[in-house]
C-alpha cells in the first residue's frame, strides 16, 4: 500500500510542481557547456518527491496509531528535509558549491552523532570516533554522488528507485521493518517521478531532489543492519548498492583531477556522457546505467544470503567487478 500510495502521490504531485517551477521560471537553462538538453527544462520535480516521501511516512505512522515511531521517522528525515530546502535555494539562487558541501557536513555531523549516541549505526566497527569519521563521509560522498549522478534524464531517480527496493527486500527479510518500511516509500516515490523524468524528461529533480534523496538513501543503508558476519562484507553490501553513483562520481572526479580542474566544475565525463560518445542514444545509455544499478544491488543480496564461507569471497570479487567498471570508464 506504501508502495503504489507514493506512486501515485508523487506521479500526481510532479505536472503540479511542473508547472510551479514554469511559471515562477525556476528552469534548468542549456546554457553551460556540459548541459546536453537543447530546450529549458523545469526543476521542482525534487519538491513533489519531498512531499511524497513525508506525506507517506507520517501519514502511515498517523493511520496506524504507532506515534512512538514519530521521534525515529523524523531523526531520519529531518536532515533530509533541511538538504532539499538547502538544494530548492539553489535551484533557484543557483548557489556556489560551498554552501551545499558546508550544509552537507552539518547534516553528517548532526546524523553521525543521532546514530552513535543511540547505538543505531547498522554495522559499527567498535570506535565512536571511527564511527563518526565514516558515517559523515558517507553522508557527504552518498549525496554528491547522487547528485552527480543526475545528470542524464532518468538517471539519479531510477538508481535510487532501484537501490532503494533491494534495500527494502533486505531489510524486509531480516525483519528490520522501519527501515523496510522507509525505503519501499522511497522507491515508490522516486519511480512516481521517473514517470515524468524518463528520457525524454519533461521535468527535473533539481538540487531539491538530488541532496534530499542523497541524505535519505545515504541514512537508510547506514542504519541498516546487513545479515553477513564477516565485516568485510556487511561494509560492501551498503557500496554495492549504491555501486552505480559512486562509480560516477569517482569517473567525474578522477577525471577533473587529471585535467587539474576543480572536481565540483560541471564537465561532459560522467559515465552517461562517455555512453553517448560510444554512440548510445540517451535511452539506451540511461537503461545500461539501470541495468548495472540492477547487477549490483542484486550482488548486495546474493552476499547477504550466502553462507559464511562465501561472503568475504564474493565482496572481493564484486568490488574487484567494480574496479573493472572504473578502468573501463575512464578509459572512454
Amino acid at each position: 500500500m506504501l508502495f503504489f500510495f507514493s506512486i501515485i502521490l508523487v506521479g500526481s504531485l510532479t505536472p503540479l510542481a511542473r508547472r510551479a517551477a514554469i511559471r515562477f521560471d525556476v528552469v534548468d537553462q542549456p546554457t553551460e557547456a556540459h548541459k546536453t538538453h537543447r530546450d529549458p527544462i523545469p526543476y521542482m520535480g525534487g519538491v513533489a518527491i519531498i512531499i511524497g516521501v513525508v506525506t507517506a511516512t507520517f501519514g502511515a505512522i498517523f493511520i496506524s496509531g504507532n506515534y512512538q515511531l514519530t521521534r525515529l521517522a523524523s531523526t531520519v528525515l529531518l536532515p533530509a528535509l533541511f538538504m532539499g530546502i538547502v538544494g530548492l535555494f539553489d535551484d533557484i539562487k543557483n548557489l556556489s558549491p560551498w554552501p551545499r558541501f558546508i550544509a552537507q557536513n552539518v547534516v553528517g555531523v548532526v546524523t553521525a552523532s543521532v546514530l552513535v549516541s543511540t547505538n543505531t549505526l547498522g554495522t559499527p566497527t567498535g570506535s565512536s570516533l571511527l564511527d563518526v569519521l565514516i558515517t559523515v563521509v558517507w553522508i557527504v560522498g552518498i549525496t554528491n554522488s547522487i547528485n552527480f549522478f543526475d545528470n542524464v534524464d532518468g538517471g539519479a531517480s531510477g538508481a535510487v528507485a532501484i537501490s532503494s527496493m533491494f534495500l527494502f527486500l533486505m531489510a524486509l527479510q531480516s525483519g528490520q521493518y522501519f527501515i523496510a518500511s522507509l525505503a519501499i516509500v522511497l522507491s515508490g516515490s522516486t519511480l512516481g517521478f521517473l514517470i515524468w523524468n524518463k528520457p525524454p524528461a519533461r521535468i527535473y529533480m533539481g538540487d531539491a531532489g538530488a541532496l534530499f534523496l542523497g541524505v535519505l538513501i545515504a541514512s537508510l543503508t547506514l542504519r541498516f543492519n546487513p545479515n553477513p558476519i564477516d565485516k568485510l562484507a556487511s561494509f560492501t553490501i551498503p557500496v554495492l548498492l549504491l555501486a552505480l553513483p559512486i562509480l560516477d562520481t569517482s569517473v567525474a572526479v578522477m577525471s577533473r583531477l587529471k585535467q587539474g580542474i576543480s572536481p565540483f566544475q560541471g564537465g561532459q565525463d560522467h559515465l552517461s556522457h562517455r555512453l553517448l560518445r560510444l554512440r548510445l542514444t540517451k535511452r539506451q545509455s540511461v537503461l545500461l546505467l539501470w541495468v548495472m544499478t540492477t547487477f549490483f544491488a542484486l550482488l548486495a543480496t546474493i552476499i547477504s544470503n550466502v553462507p559464511f564461507n562465501y561472503e568475504r569471497v564474493l565482496s572481493i570479487l564484486s568490488m574487484t567487478f567494480w574496479v573493472l567498471c572504473f578502468v573501463i570508464f575512464i578509459r572512454v
